[in-house]
C-alpha cells in the first residue's frame, strides 16, 4: 500500500493523521454502471425518515452523528463502517456527517422551509484521489434524494436555534473521536460545535432536554420491523451464510486449521457478493468452542473435534448470524451426538412458541427447560440449577444492520427477523465425567416472524445430525484447490 504524503512548503511529509479519514478505505468508485444494483433506494431512506418524524414528540429534533473513523495501525484505517442509524435514515456511507430530523417544518432566514438537514464532508479532489469519490452536496441531493444539504463546515454558520426545541432526541456522543488538524469540518468539530451551541454536557443524562431513552425506543420500534426491501437483503445475507456453512461441511477434514475454515466461509461470502462479515468469525474446535466469542481461530489442526462455526455474511449492510456445529472427522461421537441432539431438541421447542404476539420469554423458557432437564438426565449436571452454567447466554436477538440489532424484547411481531440459538458448553475441568469435556454445541438459525408462526430463513444449511453427516460425505468444489508450498515454510516456526 502506498502512503499518503502532504506537501507542506518545500517538504514532503507523511501524513499520519488518520482522524481526518485520510487513509480510510475508498467509499465510492468512479463508475456506477459496474456497481451492485440492489442497494436500498433513496425512496426507502426517505420513508424511514418520515416514519421517524411521525413518531417523534411535538417540537423535537432528532440528532444523528456519523461514526468516527478508526485506526488499524499507524497510518492505516479500518474499513469505515457507518452508524447504522445514520445509514438507515439517509443512505449516506461516508464519515464526518450529521443528520437532523425535525418533528415539524422549520424556516430559515431566507424563508426556505425544511424538516430535515444533512451535513456531509466536502468534495475534495486531492483527497478523493486517495480515498475514493465523495458524494458532496450535489451528489447527496441527486442520489440520496435530500433537498436541504450542506457541507459540514456550514453547520456553525446556519444558526439553528436548538434552544427552542422541547426535546433533543439522540444517542450518547460517539466516543474517542479523532481530531484532525487539517480538517475543520470533521466529526470532532461537528460534535464540538453542537455541544457549544446546545450546552450539551458530555454525559447527556445530566440534562433532561437530551432524551436518549426516547431516541432508542423510537429507533428500536422502527428498525425491529423489517420492510420488504430489508427482507430482500437479509434473505440474501442468510442464504450466503448458509452456503458458506454447506461448503465447509463438504470440504472439512481433520488436517484443516481453524483459520483455513474461516477463510473458506469468507471466500464463499465474497464469491456471492457479501462485502463483509457482520462480526468476527467464530471457528472454535473442541475446547475453543466453549469460548462464546472466540475469534482468534489459531488452532492449526482441528483433528476429530467438533467445530462450532458462528459466521455471518454482511450484504449491503445487513448481516446474517448462522451457527452450525459439525464433526471434523465426519461423524459425531456418542457423547457429541447426545449433546447435539439435546441442543437441537431445545431449538425445536423454542420454534414451536414463535408467532406474532408470542413472548420472547416463552421461547427462552421452552429451550432452557429442555437443556437443563436433558443435562441432568445425561448425568452432566446434578440438578437444573447446575445445568444452567452450561447454557450461559440468552436464546436469541434481532438481526439487521447490526448483528445484535436495535429492537424490543417483549412480544414478537410480524416481520421481525430474529435468531434462535441455544447452546451447551462443557469446558475442560467441569464437574462431570471427562468424556463430556470440551464438547461445545450451538445451533443458531435466523427466522422471520409471521402472523401464525415463522419462516426459517436459514433452512439452506442442514441442522439434523444425519443431514450434516451426509453432507460431509459429499465432494466440495474446493477439494481440488491446491496451493504450492511456501519456500519460507521450510524455516522453523512454519
Amino acid at each position: 500500500m502506498t502512503r499518503l504524503f502532504r506537501i507542506i512548503g518545500r517538504c514532503l511529509l507523511p501524513s499520519l493523521l488518520i482522524s481526518g479519514g485520510l487513509m480510510a478505505q475508498p467509499l465510492f468508485t468512479q463508475h456506477e454502471e459496474d456497481q451492485p444494483k440492489d442497494y436500498l433506494t433513496a425512496y426507502f431512506h426517505a420513508g424511514r425518515r418520515q416514519a421517524l418524524r411521525e413518531s417523534m414528540p411535538a417540537n423535537s429534533v432528532a440528532v444523528i452523528f456519523a461514526y468516527p473513523t478508526r485506526t488499524f495501525s499507524n497510518d492505516v484505517s479500518y474499513i469505515y463502517h457507518q452508524n447504522p442509524d445514520l445509514y438507515y435514515f439517509s443512505g449516506y456511507k461516508e464519515p464526518h456527517a450529521l443528520l437532523l430530523v425535525f418533528s415539524k417544518q422549520q424556516e430559515d432566514s431566507a424563508g426556505n422551509r425544511f424538516d430535515e438537514v444533512l451535513f456531509v464532508q466536502k468534495k475534495n479532489a486531492q483527497m478523493e484521489q486517495w480515498t475514493g469519490k465523495r458524494l458532496g452536496v450535489e451528489g447527496v441531493k441527486s442520489k440520496l434524494g435530500f433537498t436541504t444539504v450542506y457541507n459540514g463546515e456550514d453547520f456553525p454558520k446556519l444558526g439553528i436555534d436548538f434552544s427552542k426545541f422541547d426535546k433533543i432526541l439522540m444517542d450518547p456522543f460517539p466516543i474517542d473521536i479523532p481530531d484532525s488538524k487539517w480538517d475543520k469540518a470533521d466529526l470532532y468539530e461537528l460534535v464540538q460545535y453542537f455541544k457549544t451551541k446546545t450546552g450539551a454536557p458530555d454525559d447527556l443524562s445530566k440534562d433532561k432536554r437530551f432524551d436518549t431513552k426516547t431516541y432508542r425506543k423510537l429507533t428500536a420500534q422502527l428498525r425491529e420491523i423489517k420492510t420488504p426491501e430489508e427482507l430482500d437483503l437479509l434473505r440474501k445475507a442468510v442464504e450466503i451464510s448458509c452456503q458458506g456453512q454447506n461448503e465447509v461441511m463438504k470440504a472439512v477434514h481433520p488436517d484443516m486449521s481453524e483459520l483455513e475454515i474461516q477463510g473458506l466461509h469468507e471466500f464463499v461470502h465474497k464469491k456471492y457478493g457479501a462485502e463483509h462479515v457482520g462480526y468476527g468469525s467464530i471457528i472454535g474446535a473442541g475446547e475453543n468452542g466453549c469460548i462464546l466469542h472466540y475469534e482468534t481461530n489459531t488452532k492449526t489442526r482441528v483433528g476429530n473435534d467438533i467445530i462450532l462455526m458462528d459466521v455471518g455474511a454482511e450484504y449491503h449492510g445487513y448481516t446474517a448470524d448462522v451457527t452450525r456445529t459439525i464433526p471434523a472427522g465426519g461423524k459425531f461421537s456418542e457423547e457429541q451426538r447426545a449433546v447435539y441432539q439435546l441442543v437441537y431438541d431445545a431449538q425445536e421447542a423454542a420454534f414451536k412458541t414463535l408467532k406474532h404476539g408470542s413472548k420472547w420469554a416463552d421461547a427462552e423458557m421452552a429451550a432452557r427447560k429442555v437443556i437443563t432437564e436433558g443435562l441432568v438426565k445425561l448425568g452432566v449436571a446434578k440438578d437444573e440449577n447446575e445445568a444452567n452454567k452450561y447454557y450461559p447466554h440468552g436464546l436469541g436477538h434481532h438481526i439487521g444492520l447490526d448483528v445484535h440489532d436495535r429492537g424490543t424484547y417483549d412480544k414478537l411481531k410480524k416481520n421481525m427477523v430474529i435468531t434462535i440459538e441455544p447452546g451447551i458448553y462443557i469446558p475442560e475441568g467441569s464437574n462431570c465425567d471427562k468424556k463430556w469435556w470440551s464438547i461445545a454445541v450451538r445451533i443458531e438459525d435466523d427466522l422471520l416472524i409471521t402472523e401464525k408462526g415463522y419462516e426459517l430463513l436459514s433452512h439452506f444449511a442442514p441442522r439434523k445430525i444425519e443431514d450434516i453427516e451426509r453432507l460431509i460425505r459429499e465432494n466440495s468444489a474446493l477439494d481440488d484447490f491446491r496451493l504450492p508450498p511456501l519456500e519460507s515454510g521450510k524455516k522453523k516456526g512454519f
